[in-house]
């Protein structure tokens, strides 16, 4: 038996599967922060959007070391429990 077939209704079945499918890797794939050794690591932008910051800002923060990161070539990554960290070393209770 043939996959696809003349049947209208059946390749409109497999295209919303498909679609479906694809909507899910890229929901997945957008949301995915790899896990080394128990712990998560952050980019610049997830760190911006996390604090709701500017780039220049963040860029000020790492100047400043407000916020400690790792730089592996050109790329920079935050430990998501440094930013945890300094948000409560930083915080004021009134």
């Amino acid at each position: 038996m043939d996959l696809f077939t003349n049947d209208n209704e059946e390749i409109i079945a497999h295209q919303e599967m498909i679609t479906e499918l694809r909507n899910r890797i890229e929901s997945i794939l957008k949301n995915y922060r790899p896990v080394m050794n128990g712990e998560i690591y952050l980019s610049g932008q997830d760190v911006c959007d996390l604090l709701h910051i500017s780039k220049r800002t963040l860029q000020q923060y790492r100047d400043d070391k407000i916020l400690p990161f790792i730089q592996i070539g050109g790329k920079i990554i935050f430990k998501q429990s440094d930013i945890l960290s300094a948000l409560e070393l930083n915080y004021i209770s009134i």
